[in-house]
């Protein structure tokens, strides 16, 4: 028999109106014997109708989707909704008070950590709950990443292909609604473990995001995700009006195989030879690593994998054998 967890909300989650609280986790540690992990969340509601379940800061150090979503529990109203709406801005909390990828407290990823577990880690048990309390209300869940501090993207949403064609038709669909510059069809390296995988299993139309990066955000991809995530409500039936399309229209993208990804072979200073959204052909140079430890030693030279567009890159200045390099997409 699977365990309860021990995360409560101080909220109801099935009322009408507008609720701000905390999703309230127990974590007894040296400086408070009786403490409490305290996760914000809004749900707002306004009769019968499709559940959203929003959510940001599966990575703390990806703020676009903060952002965006604390803003929007500020800002929606019951009166705006015909349904439910779950706001979840920052799932990893303590991850995003440290502002790093992974939480403090247990060094979890959250997004490799689902399914989680009520009597595990700190982040095992947030991600349980969210996938079995939060997740089975949801018709559609929206979940906004950017690259963090080590990576930095064009603004994308995306979808996964999927065994069952009609939900994989549903997500393309929302995804397309969110009207991001690009829309990716999405190959995730290591998709174990991942919210999106076992939110897609539970048979949700789910759309993910990688909407900038370096550790910070911008003015204008804030405002990608606050159109995206309207659009996204709009489209699911909850909020009224016309889906409002990218400035520019959107690009399609698609991620066919292991070749797009260019991993570094060596440490040391990064130097991009080619920007985020050029268009490169396969040998051409988009790249360079230098030795740190001797001056005079000729840099090692990285190429393109594939004809496409560079759609990621290796965001600090230095980078380590391993690190994901670049991701060359193909464009549609």
């Amino acid at each position: 028999m699977t365990k309860a967890s021990p995360i409560s909300p101080t909220i109801p989650l099935d009322r009408d109106g507008i609720h701000h609280g905390f999703l309230k986790l127990p974590y007894s540690r040296d400086d408070s014997a009786w403490g409490a992990v305290m996760i914000p969340i809004t749900v707002i509601r306004n009769g019968a109708g499709p559940t959203a379940l929003l959510t940001g800061g599966n990575h703390g150090d990806e703020y676009e989707g903060l952002v965006s979503l604390f803003k929007l529990a500020g800002s929606l109203t019951p009166a705006d909704v015909t349904g439910r709406v779950i706001i979840l801005p920052a799932m990893n909390y303590p991850a995003f008070r440290n502002a790093s990828r992974t939480s403090p407290i247990d060094a979890g990823n959250m997004n490799r950590s689902y399914p989680g577990k009520p009597d595990g880690t700190v982040t095992q048990k947030i991600a349980d709950y969210v996938l079995r309390y939060l997740v089975p209300e949801a018709d559609i869940v929206l979940d906004i990443h950017s690259g963090g501090k080590t990576l930095d993207f064009i603004p994308f949403a995306a979808a996964h292909v999927l065994p069952d064609k009609e939900q994989e038709a549903r997500c393309v669909a929302a995804m397309k609604a969110f009207g991001a510059p690009y829309s990716m069809m999405m190959l995730e390296l290591d998709a174990v473990g991942m919210f999106d995988t076992v939110v897609e299993e539970a048979g949700k139309t789910f759309v993910t995001t990688e909407l900038g990066g370096g550790g910070s955000t911008t003015a204008e991809r804030v405002a990608i995700a606050d159109r995206g995530v309207r659009n996204i409500l709009i489209h699911a039936g909850i909020v009224g009006g016309e889906i409002e399309a990218a400035p520019n229209g959107t690009a399609m993208l698609d991620m066919p195989g292991d070749d797009c990804f260019v991993a570094s072979q060596d440490s040391g200073l990064f130097e991009p030879c080619v920007d985020l959204g050029d268009m490169v052909k396969k040998g051409d140079l988009i790249a360079r690593i230098y030795d740190v430890e001797c001056t005079g030693t000729a840099p090692r030279e990285y190429h393109a994998s594939r004809d496409g567009i560079l759609s990621c890159r290796h965001f600090p200045g230095l980078i380590k054998m391993g690190d994901c390099l670049a991701v060359i997409a193909k464009v549609l």
